[in-house]
């Protein structure tokens, strides 16, 4: 049984807003929930009633309401939701036009710039009206290659208030990363800044931005924000303008709305493209609007007069998803930068300066911070944080326990996960119940979330394939340039039939909770006995000796075995004696199965772009296989040290 970490306060559950959604539930249909298991379970068996009800409590504004829920539930993909609804993502997002600060924006290294909601819905009217100007109709592509600073989300709002789509990279991303993703979609807008900062580094863009546009034919102006610099030259630029010469010299216009089916394209998201080109996941503007408000109103107890910080790029789905905290009134904190530049505790320092309500950030950093001796509790007043939120990659539960012993007791640690092809979540935090070490809290409500196991049955306390066997708002609508649906077939439908399979392997406890292993495609199976990557990195992560790691399978003598590679700090090498360590590790606070048959000294540890370890490319390079698209990864010169290595041709 997992290790309670923390329970809510009966005052804190009956304050939340989830607590309110389920008295909501109670009076209307004639129920008496108090815990969220059940309720839960009644969300799942009756889908449409709880869409209907999260649309009513969410308040979506609508200029035509919908006359069916869904059209068919046994269809997936293809179930089609709020038939005739006619909405506007942007106008739900700007519905508070007040002095109420909505976005504070934390460059690295710099002091703090805010603009109210009223001063959000005047540039985003400009924005709009400049992009009607310039010829951006209803169903054209616009594009980001941005820093995670406002203009990126007045871009997307103007976009999307337009009915544009939208679609973005971070400017980390290399020339080829952007045009294998922008040049499938073939945007007529292209906004960007000049550069931004890293590690106290400036970055030029511009260069980079010269060649991306002169490659991209279908861009009929590009939009550059001064960041780095505050007149930036943009000759070499093909259809350049400077956004404050871009924007329309009116003060104070209105936005037209325009009112669109809720089916209605409002994303372009990507795979991470490590197997060829990036899958282009269009995805919907209700169905996103309603999805996000339910994940952050109800999950994450979103309110009017929090403070919301997630560290995230413009090229990871949280940017989206943070950004929908607009639709609750909230404060959103933007952060670009390194964050650990200039120290290890900038993050924690903007938490107390910014009085931070709810902290999202990845596991990867919780981990990083780990092994730094920084206590943000010792060292800053965290009174307002009551939440912290963790995705990307599975939590430890060390990493669960540092959080409550050195940030802070009395929190709602929710670990969660879902990915980019829904924009949003499986497992969510649940205000109402206790935190489990290791534990995402709960599934969230309306995802028929279960864990199958190798027959195809929906097992509990055993490890299974992570599946969602009924429709949800925020599936893609379609795949980009896929005409009959076999690639978005094929991503999620191939293995069950009408059930969508995510790749995730993961446990659903007996209370309700979701332990993560990692992806199911990169799940070890020695001796037939499946095993999920995160349990090795649990304990590699907790040694000191050790900086980074990955863990492969390798096909050997008919069978698999379990490679170990990490790579260690300068001055420390790997000795018989550290293997020694690692084994014993592995072999007491796991199982002998566990333990890699080989154990190597790497110089780095692939990511992609969005930073997830790429253990399928590191397998696919061991066994003499084409790794197809380097140039997803942010670092695709560490995937030559793993070809033809010696130590895994012999025994």
């Amino acid at each position: 049984m997992a290790k309670k970490l923390w329970q809510p306060s009966k005052e804190r559950r009956t304050q939340s807003n989830m607590y309110r959604f389920m008295n909501f539930i109670n009076k209307r249909h004639g129920r008496d929930f108090e815990e969220y298991e059940p309720f839960h379970q009644w969300s799942i068996e009756n889908i449409p009633d709880f869409w209907a009800a999260m649309w009513e409590f969410a308040g979506i504004i609508a200029s035509t309401p919908y006359s069916k829920v869904v059209d068919d539930l046994n269809k997936m993909p293809g179930a089609r939701w709020f038939i005739d609804a006619r909405l506007n993502f942007a106008e739900n997002l700007l519905r508070h036009r007040d002095d109420q600060i909505a976005l504070t924006f934390k460059g690295e290294a710099r002091d703090s710039v805010r603009m109210t909601y009223r001063q959000l819905y005047s540039e985003v009217a400009r924005v709009a009206i400049s992009l009607k100007e310039a010829g951006v109709l209803v169903g054209d592509r616009v594009v980001g290659f941005m820093p995670n600073m406002p203009q990126s989300i007045i871009a997307m709002l103007a976009a999307a208030s337009i009915g544009a789509t939208w679609s973005s990279c971070s400017p980390d991303f290399g020339i080829k990363g952007v045009l294998d993703r922008f040049g499938q979609i073939k945007p007529k807008i292209l906004f960007t800044a000049d550069g931004y900062f890293f590690k106290g580094k400036e970055i030029d863009s511009l260069e980079r931005i010269s060649k991306i546009s002169k490659e991209l034919p279908s861009i009929e102006k590009v939009i550059v924000v001064p960041y780095t610099q505050q007149n930036p030259d943009l000759r070499h630029i093909p259809d350049a303008i400077n956004y404050a010469d871009f924007l329309t010299p009116e003060p104070d216009p209105e936005i037209n709305f325009e009112q669109l089916p809720f089916d209605h394209p409002l994303y372009i998201m990507y795979s991470s493209g490590t197997t060829g080109l990036p899958k282009c996941m269009v995805q919907s503007a209700g169905g996103i609007l309603i999805h996000h408000i339910k994940e952050l109103m109800l999950h994450t107890d979103l309110k009017r007069e929090d403070t919301i910080f997630y560290f995230t790029t413009c090229g990871w789905m949280m940017w989206n998803w943070l950004t929908s905290s607009l639709s609750v009134g909230a404060t959103l904190v933007l952060y670009d930068g390194n964050p650990f530049y200039p120290h290890p505790d900038v993050l924690w320092k903007m938490a107390q300066d910014e009085k931070i309500t709810v902290f999202g950030t990845s596991a990867g950093y919780i981990a990083a911070l780990q092994n730094t001796e920084i206590k943000p509790d010792d060292l800053y007043d965290l009174t307002s944080l009551r939440s912290v939120l963790s995705t990307g990659s599975p939590l430890s539960v060390e990493g669960f326990e540092f959080i409550y012993r050195e940030v802070k007791a009395d929190l709602q640690l929710a670990s969660i996960a879902g990915g980019t092809d829904l924009n949003g979540c499986f497992g969510l935090g649940n205000p109402l119940g206790p935190v489990y070490a290791g534990e995402l809290q709960c599934r969230g409500l309306g995802m028929n979330v279960h864990a199958f196991n190798e027959e195809g049955k929906s097992v509990i306390n055993q490890k299974g394939e992570l599946v969602c066997t009924t429709p949800f708002p925020s599936m893609p609508i379609y795949f980009w340039d896929d005409p009959d649906g076999k690639k978005y077939h094929a991503a999620y439908f191939d293995v069950y039939p009408n059930i969508w399979r995510h790749g995730d392997f993961i446990k659903i406890s007996e209370h309700g909770g979701m332990v993560m292993y990692g992806r199911s495609d990169t799940t070890l199976n020695p001796g037939g006995v499946r095993i999920g990557t995160s349990e090795i990195y649990r304990q590699i992560e907790q040694m000191e000796e050790i900086e980074d790691s990955v863990v492969v399978s390798q096909n050997w003598k008919n069978d698999v075995r379990v490679i170990l590679f990490v790579k260690l700090p300068d001055r420390v090498e790997l000795t018989e004696e550290l293997k020694q360590k690692i084994v014993s590790n592995i072999r007491s606070n796991i199982s002998p199965r566990h333990v890699p048959a080989k154990i190597l000294s790497v110089p780095d540890i692939p990511y992609t772009l969005n930073m997830k370890k790429v253990e399928l490319a590191v397998k696919k390079i061991i066994e003499n296989q084409p790794v197809l698209n380097k140039d997803a990864l942010i670092n695709p010169e560490a995937l030559d040290f793993y070809a033809g290595l010696k130590e895994l041709q012999e025994g």
